[in-house]
């Protein structure tokens, strides 16, 4: 390592140091999961009009696979063929038919059996997984008619959780459950080329074109559960980071590496679950519950997070550009698509972002963004689209990763392996996840 000498050698001559510059950012944000808001919101939206969506965006795309595989295949001498709907599959009959799983699973919360229950009675504690191999588990596919019952070995070598949209081939038993011998699921779709919509953007206005060659050896930093709880040992960390892309820390060489860094992504979870519940400093019969002024007490909320969060952020903007994703744990609502942070938690760093008001996509993005979870947008000409995490959280509890409570780090990159060639970012919303 050359670090240590470089910070032994003695000072040089040179009156002018060498001066090291950010690279500039190429940055195009999409606006794909921000809600109307105002007079535009609307509450009439229905779960069910989700799945409803979901099939008819994909079900074509599914169907379209199934045919090209099961075109000509056969079983003495029967010919498998297409069935429109679920409850037009026939006992012994060789078919093929798309839907959308469901996963009935007796670990899985339910919510008429909650509101079946007394209200008085405390709700048990959040379950870390589903997956049980003791108690009966069912897999059905359903459509707009009906549902059927799924069965057979290839179910156990495929990864299925509620939401999928899928075809399966099969027969019907005797006991009306459906015999699977194959599945296909969507798979990857075409993914757009780099630079592929800034170079349509461009032309649209008449703009020129887009300079790849410039973005060469440009890197991305990716930054997720800071955690800020308002600790000490928040300073540290925060500081070690900030120092890091900044430039401030290792030696020369290091520091032009980080000069290529030419945006950051926080993805979520920015302030801890463990927040202390009252302000520092304030008696232990503030802590406790009192009476509320207009349903509202002050003591239970703790500024320093926010704060610190704000701060920390405001060191770096003058340096590099921030897209900021909330999390599960963040100030922002809780279903998802969460919408973005507001920039009024923010009075230091919003000095860098774009005003809040009229029609975002019309409006060049700030230095500072905030932005929904999940998010998509074009950054140094590559699609990106990502989440703060809680997705992959909740279909985890739905199958056997292998690891404590199913959390093992392979898992997870299965799982995110298997959201994209799902083609749906959130399969398991509305039904175990809050959408």
């Amino acid at each position: 390592m050359g670090l240590p000498d470089e910070l032994l050698t003695k000072p040089t001559n040179d009156d002018s140091p060498a001066q090291l510059n950010r690279i500039s950012s190429s940055y195009n944000p999409l606006y794909s999961y921000r809600l109307p808001y105002g007079e535009h919101k609307t509450y009439m939206q229905q779960f069910g009009d989700m799945y409803f969506l979901r099939l008819a965006k994909l079900k074509p795309v599914v169907e379209a696979i199934a045919t090209n595989e099961w075109d000509n295949f056969e079983i003495a001498g029967e010919r498998a063929r297409r069935v429109e709907r679920v409850l037009d599959v026939r006992q012994g009959q060789l078919c093929w038919v798309a839907g959308t799983i469901y996963m009935d699973m007796p670990l899985k919360p339910n919510i008429l059996e909650d509101i079946s229950k007394e209200h008085w009675t405390a709700g048990p504690l959040p379950r870390q997984s589903y997956y049980s191999n003791e108690l009966g588990m069912q897999i059905m596919l359903e459509d707009e008619s009906g549902r059927l019952r799924l069965t057979g070995a290839m179910l156990k070598n495929s990864q299925l959780v509620t939401g999928v949209i899928v075809a399966v081939l099969g027969t019907e038993n005797a006991n009306g459950d459906f015999e699977v011998l194959d599945i296909q699921i969507p798979n990857l779709p075409r993914q757009p080329q780099r630079w592929e919509r800034d170079e349509a953007k461009s032309a649209e206005e008449g703009k020129m074109e887009v300079d790849c060659k410039s973005s060469d050896g440009k890197k991305i930093a990716f930054v997720s559960g800071l955690d800020i709880s308002g600790t000490r040992a928040d300073n540290l960390r925060l500081a070690l980071l900030s120092e890091y892309l900044l430039g401030e820390a290792l030696g020369l060489d290091d520091q032009a590496t980080i000069t290529r860094i030419s945006r950051l992504v926080i993805a979520g979870n920015s302030i801890a679950s463990d927040v202390i519940d009252a302000a520092p400093g304030a008696p232990e019969t503030a802590k406790k519950a009192a009476s509320k002024k207009y349903g509202y007490d002050a003591a239970a909320y703790n500024p320093i997070p926010t704060t610190l969060l704000d701060h920390f952020l405001a060191e770096l903007l003058p340096s590099i550009p921030i897209t900021l994703m909330p999390g599960e744990h963040d100030p922002a609502n809780v279903s998802l698509p969460q919408q973005a942070v507001h920039n009024a938690m923010f009075p230091h760093a919003r000095a860098y972002a774009s005003p809040q008001v009229g029609n975002p996509a019309q409006q060049d993005p700030g230095w500072f963004d905030s932005v929904t979870n999940p998010w998509e947008g074009d950054i140094e000409g590559w699609r990106i689209m990502g989440t703060s995490g809680q997705p992959v959280d909740d279909i985890l509890k739905y199958v056997d990763a292998g690891g404590p409570n199913g959390t093992d780090a392979d898992g997870r990159l299965e799982v995110m392996e298997s959201i994209l060639r799902w083609r749906c970012a959130a399969p398991t919303a509305p039904d175990t996840l809050c959408e």
